[in-house]
């Protein structure tokens, strides 16, 4: 079945896309995915996170007493310094951070705790200004050098930004791609190799209204992979939501 325009107002409901796509594309990984590995949906709504390559699932929360006064603190606990002033700030600006749209795909390694893989699905507020572009590129490129396969999936009609040409404009690579200029694309990307010999791959494919969408690789590990289909996951939501 074809790719629609979500973004018309006629057709209006690309939130209902977003909002329901992930799980969708979770639902049908978590049916090709070999143990430890699963996948997830995740979506925040101007989210800005830092902790984004992995998890521990042994963690508690610390239970140490708690210090509520000057006679609670211990003997070695280091003290103020009495007499020293900090001075003051050699610059103060603006800190606007841009929030960040995350509609989301993790897919975890379980047994170890780390974050493998990532589809991130562009949203309008994404792509909207030059900030918002480049929170976005960077959590992906963060994702990269920490080895996690990133995916990024583009069908935002309504901007006409390539967050994707940007990311490789980012990452230093020069060459032909061939969704790094138009609208929409869909493309998946890792960094592979030695530390010495570090190998940026990329997996995309522009994007066509009226035309069925690709299925790309997922990498879970440099020789370990999973399709990832996302006309399938697709058309399974656009059915359950009445998306025509």
């Amino acid at each position: 079945m074809p790719l629609r325009d979500h973004f018309r107002p006629a057709r209006g409901r690309w939130d209902a896309l977003h909002g329901g796509w992930p799980m969708m594309i979770a639902t049908e990984l978590n049916r090709r995915l070999p143990p430890p590995y699963s996948a997830a949906p995740r979506i925040h709504i101007g989210a800005l996170e830092v902790d984004i390559a992995a998890f521990d699932p042994d963690w508690a929360p610390d239970r140490s007493p708690v210090i509520t006064g000057p006679a609670d603190v211990p003997a070695s606990a280091p003290q103020a310094a009495p007499d020293w002033t900090p001075p003051e700030p050699t610059a103060t600006i603006a800190a606007d951070l841009p929030p960040i749209d995350e509609y989301e795909v993790r897919v975890y390694d379980t047994a170890n705790g780390l974050l493998v893989a990532a589809i991130e699905l562009v949203s309008p507020a994404n792509k909207d200004r030059p900030e918002s572009r480049g929170a976005f590129v960077t959590k992906c490129a963060t994702l990269l050098l920490r080895r996690v396969c990133i995916t990024i999936v583009d069908v935002v009609t309504n901007r006409s930004a390539n967050l994707f040409g940007e990311l490789l404009a980012l990452m230093g690579q020069a060459g032909e791609f061939p969704a790094a200029t138009g609208p929409l694309y869909a493309a998946t990307c890792r960094r592979i190799g030695g530390e010495g010999h570090p190998r940026f791959e990329t997996w995309s494919h522009r994007l066509v209204l009226g035309q069925p969408l690709p299925t790309l690789p997922l990498w879970l590990g440099d020789n370990l992979v999973v399709p990832l289909d996302l006309e399938v996951s697709y058309e399974e939501t656009c059915r359950n939501l009445h998306l025509a």
